[in-house]
């Protein structure tokens, strides 16, 4: 359908200035103001994670943002982007990605943001958009299609019901639909798992937790595992170790070392898992705002009061572990270490997020741990 724009009284601004970025980033809190499952992002951390000056995705790829105004009123927004350290997925076809998705529930000003940001990506000689990626895969991916009727975690989105069907009606499908996990405290890992567990580690198995003392060398350690472990998955980027020291530095705050697990086989670090505190139920009535007193009543309930849920979104295993024996007990031998551990520490509600939908392996562990797959998060694509 198309639509004129100068009828619609639209026009669209690319982002240049701090103030039109920092409209950019409020934009969705007007727009969720009615949903009670929304938890409106910490100004602070949204700003740092779209400046070039702060995030070293910035490094490797090419950004544009831009806002959709009716009038005087910022009515949606959306970004393009390319990331040159992306694999593209066959011959001849060269993926650009969309992402920071967010407007009216109106399909004139949707038409207007995709037509901008694909006009952007052809422009630059790609064949296919896919997104949305907020800014990368490794970051936070995709457009909620179910599970509205609970809040996010932390580094997860939260969408309106009616944006699914505003981005395919601009001709996008599903690419691959990625899956978030529920579980709680009385979930525990398969009987003929927690026997082999029982007789306690093989021969030249350990299991540590995160060292603060040396937590660089230990971001660089996970970054190689993970980048290892999951190579061959769909839409896989590699992580820089400056992106992953980034994120670890924006986390080292709230990161508990008792959560945090490394495996090691025979001496050689060979596999990871992260328990993430949930943010996100402890900045709920933030409205976005660390200062005056944000930021003390932030770390009064992570570190004081506490939180009751957390987040599983990184875990893996060496590939050259990972068919073997030792090597497919690793997933177990983790999840029960740290998850015993967030028990302890009053830790009752869990996600394992994201899975991707054909990652039989992943979602079969996490399923075996008393997982409910109960938010699906939704990749689209659309042939340029």
């Amino acid at each position: 359908m198309a639509f004129d724009v100068a009828q619609e009284g639209l026009t669209i601004v690319p982002v240049r200035t701090k103030a039109e970025l920092e409209r950019f980033v409020r934009l969705p809190n007007r727009l969720n103001a009615g949903d009670p499952n929304y938890v409106p992002p910490l100004m602070m951390e949204r700003l740092e994670a779209l400046s070039p000056k702060t995030n070293p995705f910035f490094e490797h790829a090419e950004v544009q943002l831009w806002l959709a105004r009716r009038g005087d009123r910022d009515v949606g927004r959306i970004s393009a982007q390319l990331d040159h350290l992306t694999p593209q997925p066959t011959p001849g076809r060269l993926d650009g990605h969309f992402g920071m998705i967010a407007a009216e529930d109106d399909a004139a000003v949707f038409a207007l943001l995709f037509e901008t940001a694909e006009d952007w990506l052809r422009a630059r000689g790609k064949t296919h958009a896919v997104g949305p990626f907020n800014l990368s895969i490794n970051e936070e991916v995709g457009l909620l299609v179910h599970g509205f009727d609970t809040p996010p975690m932390i580094l997860m989105g939260h969408d309106p019901v009616y944006a699914g069907k505003r981005i395919e009606d601009q001709g996008y499908a599903k690419a691959r639909d990625l899956f978030a996990y529920r579980a709680d405290e009385t979930g525990d890992i398969p009987e003929i798992a927690q026997r082999r567990v029982k007789r306690g580690l093989p021969s030249g198995v350990v299991l540590r937790q995160l060292d603060m003392k040396r937590y660089d060398e230990e971001v660089t350690t996970l970054t190689e595992i993970l980048n290892d472990a999951w190579k061959d998955n769909w839409g896989f980027t590699p992580t820089t170790e400056a992106e992953t020291r980034q994120l670890a530095k924006a986390l080292k705050q709230v990161i508990d070392k008792r959560l945090v697990w490394f495996a090691e086989i025979d001496g050689e670090a060979a596999g990871v898992v992260v328990f993430l505190p949930n943010v996100n139920e402890a900045i709920t009535d933030l409205n976005g705002k660390l200062l005056p007193f944000g930021w003390a009543k932030l770390l009064w309930r992570l570190k004081v009061k506490g939180v009751k849920s957390a987040r599983i979104p990184l875990m893996g295993v060496r590939r050259k572990f990972s068919t073997t024996q030792r090597g497919r007990m690793l997933p177990f031998w983790m999840m029960k270490a740290s998850r015993d551990s967030a028990i302890g520490l009053g830790y009752d509600r869990f996600e394992i997020s994201w899975v991707l939908e054909d990652n039989s392996a992943m979602r079969h562990i996490a399923e075996n741990v008393g997982g409910t797959h109960y938010k699906t998060y939704r990749v689209y694509e659309k042939a340029l």
